[in-house]
């Protein structure tokens, strides 16, 4: 057994949250990585900005601002760079990230990274391609995330659905581009079909808060085109979202750049859900390009694609059994024993 401490000093959360209301990527991998090391038979505790300390699922949460233990076997600093040196007394230090890895090259983290050399854990090849080559680390690492187990192990639709699409990401990754696609190229060749926007601010915590206007003009768009078959829906918890992912016929998301993994297409394809996306960040490593759904080499490609399985059951049955059968096989149990490996 060893001693595993996670920090992270970002927004507000713990233990219990998943289970309460939705939360965002990075935070809830924090969540999902720590209890499955807890399972695995470690001693984890994470240091974050909850409010109490508390013990939930195998694992010790207690408020950051009081201080960290003075050593652990492995410590993982997540994302923020004042973590990077504070336990000079582990083990190994490694430095989990999630977005861009851009913003790695100021300076406060440059003399950071120079200084402790930790390894560097990247979440997926394209996230791999975004730290150059030059810039200092102690090894890199890619880790994807998993796909909990809730999805996983799901049971899927038995049969296509009706032509409802979803979206499940945030409001400023390009939904304003999908409500116009939508309504211009593809509701009005399938008629009837839905489009259900599970989307908001509130996912997001304090940094939701600083966007909220901008998601706000969005999610507005999204409201006005009500006849359009655009039905707005407030965020919710994993457990909610799962009924919903096994009532759509596909999940449509054109992707981002600064979308280093994707939980909501991957989440949707372990439900067995065809995914139409186009080339841009991670997305094209959750979708397999004409076996789970479609990367799209344009807008018409993509509009086209969605017409297709929103319409054509053969094909939404063969994209249904190859997701089911290829992408439920990576979860955080998998992910987990990744990050044992880095234990000295």
């Amino acid at each position: 057994m060893a001693r595993i401490v996670l920090a992270d000093d970002g927004i507000e959360f713990d233990g219990h949250t998943l289970e309460t209301r939705p939360l965002g990527g990075a935070e809830s991998s924090v969540v999902f990585l720590a209890e499955e090391l807890a399972r695995r038979g470690h001693d984890v505790g994470v240091y974050n900005k909850c409010v109490v300390p508390l013990f939930h699922n195998g694992v010790a949460w207690a408020p950051i601002d009081r201080g960290l233990p003075d050593s652990a076997d492995l410590y993982i600093a997540n994302r923020g760079d004042k973590l990077i040196r504070s336990m000079p007394g582990a083990r190994r230090t490694v430095f989990w990230i999630h977005n861009p890895a851009r913003y790695l090259l100021k300076w406060r983290y440059l003399r950071k990274l120079w200084r402790v050399k930790p390894a560097i854990v990247f979440i997926g090849r394209y996230h791999a391609t975004t730290y150059p080559g030059w810039a200092p680390d102690g090894g890199r690492i890619v880790i994807p995330y998993g796909i909990p187990n809730a999805f996983r192990t799901a049971t899927p639709a038995n049969g296509p659905p009706g032509p409802r699409a979803i979206f499940t990401s945030n409001p400023l990754r390009s939904l304003d581009w999908l409500l116009d696609l939508w309504s211009r190229k593809i509701r009005p060749r399938v008629p009837g079909a839905e489009l259900h926007v599970f989307s908001g601010a509130a996912t997001y915590g304090s940094v939701g808060s600083a966007k909220a206007d901008a998601m706000a003009t969005v999610l507005d768009q999204a409201r006005s085109l009500k006849e359009n078959g655009v039905v707005l829906r407030d965020p919710v918890p994993k457990s909610d979202l799962i009924p919903e992912l096994r009532a759509a016929r596909v999940m449509l998301y054109r992707g981002d750049l600064n979308e280093t993994f994707c939980a909501a297409v991957g989440e949707a394809q372990a439900l067995g859900v065809p995914a139409v996306v186009q080339r841009l960040g991670s997305v094209v490593e959750r979708v397999i390009d004409g076996e789970t759904g479609a990367v799209a080499r344009d807008d018409d490609a993509f509009a086209e694609a969605a017409v297709t399985v929103l319409s054509d059951d053969a094909v939404w049955e063969r994209q249904h059994a190859a997701a089911l059968d290829r992408q439920r096989r990576w979860g955080w149990p998998e992910a987990a024993e990744a990050f044992e490996r880095l234990i000295p």
